[in-house]
């Protein structure tokens, strides 16, 4: 098995700080692991025992060992035809720039699935609908829209959500409010917002336990985080790409959704009641003559009265 999947494996019972060390070497992989164990830990802000120990933990003698075996991994790949191949394989979207942006942001979104390990996903999902209190939500002047997006969805599995949108000098009379039984969840990418950095150290001061979606580099909020999913935003183009992102908050919001009980299924039960009630969608409308409301293909009338 290759190193990269024996990180992703979902039966590891990581510790927080296991996991900065997981992330770490998931995305500067490989070469992240090939220093020394005292470098590792510095890079990922923990003690050296710990970076033993995690070697240990995955099955090896000892981080020696880890280490080999990732040089013989390097080295294998540096000599394989395929990828040697694949290297010199023409992309052929080169004269066209929608094809070549299309296909960079597939490369990310395959990234995407690799660059965070699988428990900090369902440790980061336990936390968020583990939470006594509130569930506040805020990001940077884009990645504010993908807070925006999650807070919709959460809030059809768990009350007490609060998406802040747009942070303004009142936005931070929130923090006031918030405390240990509450859990923020931060959208930040470079360039970094100092506001939603601001905000965020802030909370986790008044000991709000945080959530951080970021890129590759890392926001500053990384370094108060208890979670932190990680997202490749390279793609071809000026701008970054917040395409990974959004599937990554997706994907677990469909972890979420899979871990519901009789509770979370029985909230949605009585939102879709009252958005009946109320006509919300189109599919609430009612037909006229038999017609069909829904989008979608048409029947035709004969098919209507059949």
């Amino acid at each position: 098995m290759a190193i990269r999947d024996v990180l992703m494996r979902q039966d590891l019972a990581l510790t927080p700080s296991e996991e900065k060390i997981v992330r770490l070497l998931l995305t500067d992989y490989p070469g992240a692991g090939l220093g020394s164990a005292s470098s590792l830990a510095r890079r990922a802000g923990v003690s050296d025992p710990t970076v033993v120990r995690l070697a240990v933990k995955l099955g090896y003698e000892g981080y020696p060992d880890f280490q080999a075996k990732l040089l013989a991994e390097v080295e294998a790949r540096l000599h394989s035809p395929l990828l040697m191949m694949e290297a010199k394989r023409p992309s052929g979207s080169e004269d066209n720039p929608i094809l070549a942006y299309l296909a960079s942001v597939n490369e990310a979104m395959g990234k995407a699935a690799g660059i965070t390990p699988l428990t900090t996903y369902d440790r980061t999902a336990r936390l968020i609908m583990e939470a006594k209190g509130e569930v506040v939500l805020v990001g940077g002047r884009f990645s504010r829209h993908v807070a925006g997006m999650f807070a919709g969805y959460l809030l059809q599995f768990r009350p007490n959500v609060r998406e802040i949108g747009v942070l303004s000098s009142q936005s931070f009379d929130i923090l006031a409010d918030l405390g240990r039984k509450d859990v923020l969840v931060v959208f930040d990418y470079r360039r970094y917002q100092l506001d939603v950095v601001s905000f965020a150290r802030q909370a986790a001061a008044r000991d709000v336990r945080i959530v951080l979606f970021t890129d590759q580099w890392l926001s500053p909020v990384a370094e108060f985080a208890e979670t932190t999913i990680v997202s490749p935003l390279e793609v071809a183009s000026p701008y970054d790409t917040l395409a990974p992102a959004i599937a990554q908050m997706e994907a677990l919001t469909a972890h979420i959704l899979s871990t519901l009980g009789d509770d979370g299924r029985a909230r949605i039960e009585r939102l879709e009641e009252v958005r009946h009630a109320n006509a919300v969608t189109l599919d609430n409308e009612p037909a006229q003559d038999g017609a069909r409301t829904t989008p979608g293909p048409k029947s035709s009338r004969q098919d209507r009265r059949s």
